[in-house]
C-alpha cells in the first residue's frame, strides 16, 4: 500500500466520522437496536461459558473419581418413600464387592434444624458421616481436628461446623471447644471446616455441621437402619460408566427391585452434574439467543433503511465529491466505515449492557454467568459484521449515482 492510498483511507476515514457525527439522530438509533442485540447475545456467551465454568468447579470439589448414591429416584413420590431406601449396612456390602472403591462414605441429613450458642441462633443442615467424610470429600479442616473412629462407634456429641455457620454462631470468636445446641443435643465442636467457594443448586455449601452418623441416626432422627446418601470414590476413572452400570444393577438386585421397576435411588456422576448445569442455563440461552438474533436482524434492517435515507438526503454531496475527483470505491468504502464506526460504537454499549444485565440475572435467577475474552470478541466481532452486511446495499446505492444527476 502506498503513502497515497494511506493518505486517501484515512480521508475516507476521517469523513465517515465526520458523517457520523453530523447525522446524530441517525446514529442514535442505529448504536440503540445494535446495542440491543450484542448486549443479548454477550450474555448468552457469558451464560454457557458460566455453566462450565461452574460444572467445572462442582467437579472439582465432588470428585471426577466419585460417584453420590441418594436414596430415592428421580420420579415424583413421598417423602419417606425417596428417603428410605438405602441402608447402612449397604455401604459395607459395596466396600467388599468393589475393590476399586477405596471410599464409602455414608451419610444420614437432616435439613433446617435449629442451633444456637448463648443467644446467637441458626438453622442449617445437619449431616451424619464417618471419620472419612472429610477425607472423601477432600475437604480440609481449617481448625480443630477432624472425626474420629471413636467418635462414630461411642455415639458422641462432637461435630465439625461450616464456615458459615461458625461466623453466625461464633462471629470473630473461636469456635473449638465450645458446647452449642443442635435441635435438643448438647454437642462439643472439635474443629471447623475450610471455606469453599462453589455453591451447591444455589445452596452455600459452607452452612452445614458434620456430625457422628450414628450420633444423627440415633439421638436426631430416631433411625438404626436407614441412610440418606452415601459417596464412592474409585480408583480407576477411566471406567466411570462402567463402575455406575455395576452399581446400579448391584442396587436393584439388593432392593429387589423387578425389571419393570424404576430406580429407588439416584447415582450421580460428574457426566450429571455436567448435563444438569448446562440443562439449567439452557432455558436463558434459548430466550436470550432468541431475542439476540432477532434483534440483530432488526437492527440491521434498521442500520439499511437509515442509510437508505441517508444516500436520498446526501445525493448533493456525494455528486460534488465525486465531480472533484471522488472514486466509486471512495463512496462506497465511506458508507461501509460510517456503518461499522456506529455499529461498533453499539458492540461496545452491548457489552457493557450485557455486563449490567447480568448481575440482575445473577440475583433474580442465580444463573452462573462468567464473562472472559470470548464473549467480548463474539459481540464485538458481530456488531462489525452487522455494520458491513447491511450496509453494502446502500454503499452500493450511493457509489453508483452519476455525478452530474445527483449535482443537478
Amino acid at each position: 500500500m502506498t503513502a497515497q492510498d494511506v493518505g486517501r483511507f484515512a480521508g475516507i476515514a476521517l469523513d465517515s466520522f465526520q458523517a457520523v457525527k453530523a447525522f446524530k439522530l441517525r446514529a442514535f438509533f442505529c448504536i440503540l437496536s445494535v446495542s440491543l442485540g450484542i448486549g443479548a447475545i454477550t450474555i448468552i456467551v457469558a451464560s454457557v461459558e458460566g455453566a462450565y465454568k461452574k460444572a467445572y468447579d462442582i467437579i472439582e470439589i465432588f470428585g471426577p473419581d466419585s460417584l453420590l448414591i441418594l436414596g430415592g429416584g428421580t420420579e415424583v413420590r413421598a417423602v419417606a418413600a425417596r428417603q428410605k431406601t438405602l441402608t447402612l449396612e449397604e455401604t459395607k456390602t459395596i466396600k467388599s464387592s468393589f475393590p476399586s472403591a477405596y471410599f464409602v462414605t455414608p451419610m444420614a441429613t437432616r435439613g433446617g434444624v435449629n442451633v444456637s450458642f448463648r443467644e446467637r441462633k441458626h438453622q442449617t443442615l445437619i449431616v451424619g458421616s464417618t471419620a472419612d467424610y472429610a477425607t472423601s470429600w477432600s475437604w480440609a479442616v481449617a481448625e480443630g481436628i477432624d472425626l474420629s473412629n471413636d467418635d462414630i462407634t461411642g455415639r458422641r456429641n462432637v461435630c465439625l461446623l461450616g464456615q458459615y455457620v461458625a461466623n453466625e454462631l461464633f462471629g470473630q470468636e473461636g469456635p473449638v471447644g465450645k458446647t452449642i445446641l443442635v435441635d435438643r443435643l448438647l454437642c462439643s465442636v472439635i474443629g471447623v471446616l475450610s471455606n469453599r467457594t462453589a455453591s451447591q443448586m444455589g445452596h452455600n455449601i459452607n452452612d452445614r455441621i458434620i456430625m457422628p452418623i450414628t450420633t444423627v441416626m440415633r439421638k436426631l432422627q430416631n433411625e438404626s437402619k436407614y441412610i440418606s446418601a452415601f459417596k464412592i470414590r474409585f480408583r480407576d476413572t477411566s471406567h466411570m460408566k462402567s463402575w455406575v452400570e455395576q452399581l446400579r444393577q448391584f442396587l436393584r438386585q439388593s432392593h429387589r427391585l423387578k425389571f419393570d421397576q424404576s430406580d429407588d435411588f439416584t447415582i450421580v456422576s460428574p457426566d450429571e452434574i455436567i448435563r444438569f448445569l448446562v440443562a439449567l442455563t439452557g432455558s436463558l440461552v434459548v430466550f436470550l439467543g432468541v431475542t439476540g438474533i432477532v434483534s440483530l436482524v432488526v437492527s440491521g434492517f434498521v442500520l439499511a433503511n437509515l442509510f437508505n435515507l441517508s444516500v436520498k438526503e446526501r445525493t448533493s454531496e456525494i455528486g460534488i465529491r465525486r465531480a472533484l475527483g471522488a472514486r466509486k470505491n471512495d463512496i462506497f468504502y465511506q458508507f461501509i466505515l460510517e456503518s461499522i464506526t456506529l455499529t461498533t460504537a453499539g458492540g461496545l454499549i452491548g457489552y457493557a449492557l450485557g455486563l449490567a444485565s447480568s448481575r440482575l440475572i445473577v440475583m433474580v435467577a442465580e444463573f452462573p454467568i462468567y464473562f472472559s475474552w470470548k464473549a467480548f470478541v463474539i459481540g464485538f466481532g458481530l456488531s462489525i459484521i452487522v455494520g458491513i452486511v447491511f450496509a453494502i446495499a446502500p454503499a452500493r446505492s450511493a457509489a453508483a449515482l452519476n455525478p452530474i444527476e445527483a449535482i443537478r
